[in-house]
């Protein structure tokens, strides 16, 4: 069964300095229909315009992924961490027990292009912690790259506190993949750039789906740009 949640759907807050849109309910927005999937509780695409951001606030129990596609992002918290933030780089946050943080557009000139992505963990009340690395784009070009998993390798993949995997991928026009999805497990695919075909079903850039009895996934990159998503495999 795979049920399709299509961009225009999407709540939607245009701040003047943030253009931002919610796959699921989201500070101002709210629908009781929507609000997540499985683990998967939210995916914000925000364009930051340049120098602005947000400022210090706080979050606790929640492990918090954000994936750049374009531009960068400035990050700052309560633990001492301050990174920049760019496209074919992981950061993940585990507020656990509470951390303030701030982000900013990392540049005076350009906008910052980013998809936020919460996902509840199984535990509450742990020590928050901080990961972030660069891998090389080629590793997702054609193929799944795994961003995030419970049983990731720190430098590798970030390890966050759920069973959840987070997968990453770029393919061209008519490249395509198949992922198998375990009996009993459920899937999200977020169209984040260009166009795909799910299992023969168009997505375009900013739809997502939510799937669960389907056995296997087959993606491919439509269109004369391609496309790049992001895959989540859940519990």
């Amino acid at each position: 069964m795979m049920v399709l949640r299509p961009t225009e759907e999407r709540g939607h807050a245009d701040h003047g300095w943030l253009n931002a849109y919610h796959k699921f309910s989201f500070a101002s927005y709210n629908d009781p229909k929507h609000m997540g999937f499985r683990a998967l509780r939210v995916i914000n695409e925000d364009r930051v315009a340049p120098g602005r951001g947000f400022g210090a606030h706080g979050h606790r129990d929640m492990e918090i992924i954000t994936y750049v596609m374009e531009g960068k992002l400035a990050h700052k918290d309560s633990t001492g961490i301050q990174e920049v933030v760019e496209p074919n780089m992981v950061q993940a946050m585990s507020a656990g027990s509470g951390v303030i943080h701030s982000e900013f557009n990392g540049s005076a000139s350009e906008p910052v292009h980013l998809l936020q992505i919460w996902i509840e963990p199984a535990e509450e009340d742990l020590e928050p912690a901080y990961q972030q690395f660069a891998y090389d784009p080629r590793e997702k070009r054609g193929r799944l790259r795994l961003i995030a998993g419970p049983d990731a390798q720190p430098g590798r993949a970030a390890v966050i506190h759920q069973d959840a995997r987070v997968y990453a991928s770029v393919l061209g026009n008519g490249e395509s993949i198949e992922q198998p999805i375990a009996p009993g497990r459920h899937a999200w695919v977020q169209c984040a750039q260009g166009n795909i075909m799910l299992n023969g079903h168009a997505l375009k850039e900013g739809d997502g789906a939510a799937i669960s009895d389907e056995p296997v996934l087959r993606i491919t990159g439509a269109g004369p740009g391609g496309s790049e998503f992001l895959l989540f495999d859940l519990a």
